[in-house]
């Protein structure tokens, strides 16, 4: 099973597996694993998604560059049908998911395994964790996102010098570049994804999603477009459901029950 999917309280485990190839992301690992969202985006009863690696070396090492090779040995158009439009689908489709999506980044997170980290919302990494951006190595940019994402989160030049150099940097560096939220000690990622996604989940899914929506759209717009995006999905709040229980439980000094209406 190439991707391996637990449900634990609501929230979606799903853990790349291939750990006896640093699970690399292959085109099959790729597009099972965007089926695997397309179908718990329209599961009421999964509210968030943990992603992680199997084993104790790798989250991902990136790329399955055999695979690549092929496809690049192809010529430019097969290369970039094959390898980069599918992966920035897939960080794509990470980064603008309507239901929160944790990295638990457990060992390597290099190439594309770093770019998958840049896109979700959130992440969690080990203190063992290892991040790098080799793709300079190869002779050629990220693929999936990195060149766009990494300075949005990073810093122009503090994401140059890592694309440029390739060089690993450590998980208390991805903490200080805003690549991940948290680092915990070895062998207590997975708990603690598990313990941020439930301080989430715990709010109104409507709300989350708005808000998710509004941050990544946000990002990418002027100050003046992004809150106009905010006063969108507060409108769309206002009818529901889940807004009228927020405001009845402040009023009444008790827990709010949200129904996802």
């Amino acid at each position: 099973m190439i991707i391996q999917e637990t449900i634990e309280d609501g929230i979606a485990i799903l853990t790349l597996n291939r750990p006896e190839r640093l699970n690399a992301v292959n085109y099959e690992m790729a597009d099972r694993l965007m089926e695997i969202l397309d179908r718990i985006e329209i599961e009421d009863g999964i509210r968030a998604i943990i992603l992680t690696g199997a084993g104790e070396r790798a989250f991902s090492a990136g790329g399955d560059i055999h695979q690549f090779s092929t496809s690049v040995k192809a010529g430019g158009n097969r290369a970039v049908r094959d390898f980069v439009r599918r992966g920035q689908t897939l960080t794509g489709r990470l980064e603008g998911y309507p239901k929160p999506i944790i990295a638990a980044v457990n060992g390597l997170a290099y190439g594309g395994g770093c770019e998958i980290t840049e896109a979700v919302h959130l992440a969690v990494a080990g203190e063992d964790a290892l991040f790098a951006k080799p793709e300079i190595k190869l002779g050629m940019p990220p693929t999936f996102g990195g060149t766009q994402r990494l300075p949005r989160l990073a810093g122009r030049k503090r994401a140059l010098e890592l694309l440029l150099t390739g060089e690993p940097f450590p998980a208390r560096r991805a903490l200080e570049l805003g690549l991940v939220n948290m680092v915990v000690p070895k062998g207590e990622t997975l708990a603690a994804a598990k313990d941020l996604a439930r301080r989430i989940i715990r709010h109104s899914p409507l709300a989350i999603a708005n808000i998710l929506t509004a941050v990544t759209r946000g990002l990418n717009a002027s100050i003046g477009e992004g809150l106009l995006i905010e006063s969108e999905q507060f409108a769309r709040m206002v009818p529901t459901l889940d807004l009228a229980e927020g405001l009845d439980a402040w009023i009444e000094k008790r827990d709010p029950q949200y129904v996802g209406r």
